[in-house]
């Protein structure tokens, strides 16, 4: 086994010899839209030119690697191959049934045993670079990369700024986007995904098939976006409430590598209209396939959940709480209701003990076990990623032969190295196990529900949890609600935890804990199910509020979690979004507004012809800017023909069902 530790700049970090290459490649996209122009010699550099506007230019790649010896070939070219490829990607738990990829590709090899690849989609462009000269035992650590993305003009950003003034690269990757131009972004890291407006396109950074590797943040600087990455850990401590391991102190490195490997896919997704946003597929795209096999076990759904209506049963004969009563009840509420989990959240197991082998004495879990499954319900389990992670073989083992369906993993808060590998660690096991997994309190997706698809939601999102301790006028949630869809959902899932059945109007809503409110109408809570990629989601609220908006609660209940097609029919980020989705002969329709009232004409032009369909439309009550509870429900017969008029209250929506007749 070497180890090599002699540090050896590649590509940007060293001058390059004169004989280094200087040369120049193109590829375009199928469409010819797009642009890509590679530059070799003393920096590797690419531009990006769309519809003739060239958009960015020199953006520099590369790596800082450590290696034996003085690297004296960079950036001079072994050889190259370029191509076409069309494909059909099988999807599954996916905004759609199948993928259809084209894409032209070049793959320029270097003499000093570096790969760049190269991408163009018509929906935007990615690269990735790899190792090729590496013997299987060889170790040898990256200590820094290199990712430019310098802009032509002073364009507005929609960065979403780390929440942790002190340590930026912890915390649960959870905000609302800061719009600004590029030359007025705050001195602080972004993460991903971040989206650029360039007036003829939006460019949305993106990265795919992120393993072994840390997470890409963003700085800007000018005109620049540069990427910045989380050093390697070379100690840790653990929060005493949940035993929540955290970084205290890092490597001058960032990633260790060992053999000849690939690195993540950095990409730059091309959006000419808003409508195109939350349904660009790159990133699952780009994602490694399926490790696990058969996904028959694995079955999406719908949860009642417990935690944000923070156990808030009345007018039962138990005291509500993390009891058997309790979750009994939500067991029977999920059953009436056609629902397939429930999820115990925090407190099934003492959090300070960081033992999540053992049960508190209030929980007797194989007797919860055989009520659920006598009543067709699976039990999700909360746990922390690293508690989970210590116990990963005797958990797993445990619980799936008790008959529990999967974990809830929360607070990784961080996306290093190692936080990466312990995510893709967790994922085989629970594989294994047929154990499905809720990712909380992590990092953006990249890809991994492809790789391992028993991962079937992610959080990564300004969820509905900041309801409970956030004021209207700090975080404007229905503005959050018709932006992020565009930007954060062409990454992935999103598990929102929508549902709330308390609504508020934007002068009346307060946070509230026990009994959360939420901002806009309740039609624009409805719409949430159907807007948000969320194939294992929550009902949020409790049994008991439920059970008295019964017209609502079987409307929620009757869709499904997973759809063969999704189209965007209206939509601009940051004021509006109109989606409609497809399962069987069925379509559903989801609308949300911000703040502003608006009036909508929807044509109904997705539906197939001569297909006549009834259509049950939830929609703002006359009084909703006021009552924000307030909404209608109308009944019409329609076709591919129809337009339907629909009026959106402040912070209001609507949701539509279209069945066929």
């Amino acid at each position: 086994m070497k180890t090599y530790t002699i540090a050896a700049a590649l590509a940007l970090y060293v001058s390059v010899p004169a004989m280094a290459d200087n040369k120049t490649y193109h590829i375009t996209s199928p469409d010819k839209q797009i642009q890509v122009e590679i530059k070799i010699g003393k920096t590797i550099t690419y531009s990006l030119t769309d519809r003739g506007n060239i958009l960015m230019r020199d953006n520099r790649i590369g790596f800082n690697l450590s290696e034996k010896g003085d690297m004296t070939e960079n950036v001079s070219v072994a050889s190259k191959k370029s191509g076409r490829k069309e494909d059909v990607v099988k999807t599954f738990l996916y905004r759609q049934s199948e993928i259809k990829e084209a894409y032209n590709y070049i793959i320029i090899s270097l003499k000093n045993g570096i790969n760049l690849e190269m991408r163009a989609y018509d929906e935007g462009v990615a690269y990735r670079l790899s190792t090729t000269k590496h013997s299987s035992d060889t170790y040898y650590t990256v200590d820094s990369e290199i990712a430019e993305f310098n802009f032509t003009s002073d364009y507005t950003a929609w960065l979403p700024y780390s929440t942790n003034e002190k340590n930026q690269m912890a915390m649960a990757f959870q905000a609302t986007y800061d719009v600004a131009p590029l030359s007025q972004s705050k001195n602080t890291l972004a993460f991903l995904p971040a989206t650029v407006d360039c007036r003829t396109a939006k460019l949305t950074i993106m990265e795919s098939d992120l393993e072994s590797y840390p997470g890409m943040f963003l700085k800007a600087n000018g005109t620049s976006l540069t990427g910045e990455f989380a050093k390697y850990p070379k100690s840790t401590d653990f929060y005493p409430w949940r035993q929540q391991e955290y970084v205290t102190s890092t490597e001058n490195y960032i990633a260790k590598c060992k053999g000849n490997r690939s690195f993540p896919w950095r990409i730059i997704a091309v959006s000419h209209d808003d409508r195109e946003m939350p349904v660009n597929n790159l990133v699952y795209s780009l994602a490694s396939p399926n490790r696990i096999g058969d996904t028959e076990w694995i079955k999406p759904g719908m949860v009642a959940w417990d935690w944000w209506n923070d156990w808030g049963l009345s007018g039962v004969d138990f005291k509500a709480g993390i009891n058997m009563d309790t979750y009994k009840h939500y067991i029977d509420f999920a059953s009436k209701n056609g629902l397939e989990y429930i999820i115990l959240d925090e407190g099934w197991y003492e959090p300070k003990s960081g033992n999540m082998l053992v049960t508190i004495p209030e929980i007797n879990l194989p007797e919860l076990v055989a009520y659920a499954r006598d009543r067709h319900i699976g039990i999700i389990l909360w746990t922390v990623f690293n508690v989970l992670d210590k116990d990963l073989e005797a958990a797993c083992s445990k619980y799936a032969a008790m008959g529990i369906k999967g974990f809830k993993v929360d607070f990784l808060d961080r996306d290093d190295q190692q936080g990466v590998e312990m995510v893709y660690r967790i994922a085989e096991a629970c594989a294994k196990h047929k154990l499905v997994l809720d990712l909380h309190g992590i990092y953006k997706p990249t890809g991994i529900n492809r790789t391992y698809p028993n991962i079937i939601n992610f959080e990564g999102v300004f969820g509905m949890e900041e309801a409970k301790w956030s004021k209207a006028d700090e975080k404007d949630m229905p503005l959050y609600d018709v932006t992020f869809p565009f930007i954060r959902m062409q990454t992935g899932f999103v598990d929102f935890t929508p549902g709330g059945m308390r609504n508020a109007s934007r002068k009346d809503f307060q946070p509230v804990y026990y009994n959360p409110m939420t901002m806009g109408t309740r039609c624009h809570q409805l719409a949430m199910y159907i807007i948000h990629d969320s194939p294992l989601t929550m009902l949020a609220d409790n049994p008991t509020i439920y059970e008295k908006e019964k017209e609502c609660t079987d409307f929620i209940s009757s869709i499904p979690t997973v759809f063969e097609q999704t189209t965007i029919p209206l939509g601009k980020m940051g004021e509006y979004i109109v989606t409609a989705r497809k399962s069987k002969d069925t379509w559903y329709v989801g609308g949300q507004t911000n703040w502003e009232a608006r009036d909508i004409e929807l044509h109904l032009d997705f539906l197939p012809e001569n297909t006549k369909y009834e259509a049950v439309i939830f929609c703002d009550g006359i009084n909703a800017d006021k009552a924000a509870t307030d909404y209608k429900v109308v009944r019409q017969t329609v076709d591919n023909e129809s337009h339907i008029s629909i009026h959106l209250a402040s912070g209001g929506g609507f949701a539509m069902k279209l069945t066929k007749k």
